[in-house]
């Protein structure tokens, strides 16, 4: 049955509020706390499965066909019934030929061997296969030598899916592989979920665009761009909210718009305390702010609330700390709300390339590449290093107690591939 295009109910105001007496929030808690208070907010559509290509099941399909939906050769050969023994065979040939897509129309006669193709459904009579190439064939007979066991080489109904078999669950993000199971199952039409429309918005007096001439104090706007990539190569769909200034009265007004045609919010810069940070204020005034002081490094503050009943998430200002919290917080938060469930990036044990010695109390990602079996890390680990984000092909995860990292130790290394980019 088709689902009804019908959106979930909003998120609560108070989604994001930390348990009383929380301050400094670690980096699982926060995570376990994104995961239980969030929820899928994208409505359904149905699409053919050839317009369904990275897109989110919205329910579990199961096999209208089965696949293969009857029994078939998987070589060129002769078919024959039940097993042929140790020591020469010689077989009269039955007249006719199966091929994919044109049955034999008939049986097969005990004794006798039919001359089959690769795909071709197997007629009665026939339930074993000889390859062509160990066969000689020569005045309506052909030749092999035995043994042969009863089945070889032939495909049996349903051996890869059976009719009414679970496909694909509920959640899946689809593939092209997707593609051809959903299609080989008998699967036309799919029920997914609209794409989550993730709206990006820097703030800041600061800010320029990239090309436009710096007056003194203002820097180029990097995190839209890269959060703007992030989002779509992440498989939603980015909302290109632009800049707006340290003015309470424009971000309110952009907030509004940005609630009008998205899902989700995300900004950057103005998520602290101080007298600019007017992300925080405003959520404030809504009644839907909780400024999560995470155990982390880089990206301690991290802004959460809602505005005209959209999550909204204040990333901070530095890049290299609002991409840390975007892959770290918000990419499993999205894919929840997306309705694909929560993930966890996968990460790898590999030898260290470097030595660092941590402090006990918060959870560090450095930025990391492996080369030749190692883990390398960023030369510098100051969060305004750009280039370290552009440099790196994934982070390396350094646990929230104290740890004494030397050259051959293991560490987790997460590649950006993990995150879904």
């Amino acid at each position: 049955m088709t689902p009804p295009n019908i959106s979930p109910p909003p998120l609560r105001n108070d989604c994001f509020a930390l348990p009383a007496g929380v301050n400094w929030t670690p980096v699982d808690d926060a995570l376990a706390l994104l995961r239980d208070r969030l929820t899928v907010v994208t409505a359904v559509e149905t699409l053919p499965v050839g317009q369904a290509s990275g897109r989110i099941l919205a329910q579990d399909i199961y096999a209208k066909r089965s696949n293969p939906p009857q029994p078939n050769t998987a070589v060129d050969g002769y078919g024959f019934s039940d097993a042929a023994p140790a020591g020469p065979q010689i077989m009269p040939l039955h007249p006719g030929r199966a091929a994919a897509g044109i049955p034999f129309d008939g049986a097969v006669p005990q004794g006798t061997a039919l001359r089959v193709l690769t795909g071709a459904a197997l007629p009665s009579g026939v339930d074993t296969v000889i390859l062509e190439e160990d066969v000689t064939v020569q005045d309506g007979h052909i030749a092999f030598h035995g043994p042969l066991k009863q089945g070889a080489n032939t495909r049996k109904a349903g051996e890869d899916v059976a009719e009414g078999e679970l496909v694909l669950p509920v959640g899946r993000r689809l593939t092209p592989a997707d593609l051809a199971l959903l299609s080989a199952t008998g699967i036309s039409d799919v029920p997914l979920r609209k794409v989550l429309r993730v709206a990006v918005l820097s703030t800041g007096d600061e800010l320029i665009e990239p090309g436009d001439t710096a007056g003194p104090g203002q820097i180029y706007d990097a995190n839209r761009p890269m959060l703007l990539s992030l989002v779509a190569r992440l498989g939603f769909q980015p909302v290109d909210m632009g800049r707006v200034s340290d003015s309470r009265d424009d971000l309110r007004n952009r907030l509004d718009q940005a609630a009008e045609q998205a899902d989700v919010i995300l900004t950057s810069g103005g998520a602290s305390a101080g007298d600019e940070d007017h992300v925080s204020a405003l959520l404030r005034e809504a009644g839907a702010m909780q400024e999560w002081r995470i155990a982390l490094k880089p990206g301690r503050p991290l802004a959460l609330g809602m505005w005209n009943q959209t999550p909204v998430f204040g990333l901070p200002g530095n890049p290299v700390a609002a991409m840390v919290c975007t892959l770290i917080f918000a990419r499993p938060a999205l894919g929840l709300m997306a309705g694909e469930g929560w993930s966890a990036p996968q990460g790898f044990d590999l030898p260290a390339d470097f030595e660092k010695r941590k402090k006990p109390g918060r959870r560090e990602y450095l930025r990391a590449r492996v080369r030749e079996g190692r883990v390398e890390v960023f030369a510098s680990e100051g969060s305004g290093r750009i280039s370290g984000l552009s440099w790196a092909e994934g982070l390396v995860e350094i646990g929230d107690g104290e740890r004494q990292i030397t050259p051959g130790d293991l560490v987790r290394f997460i590649p950006y591939g993990s995150f879904g980019l």
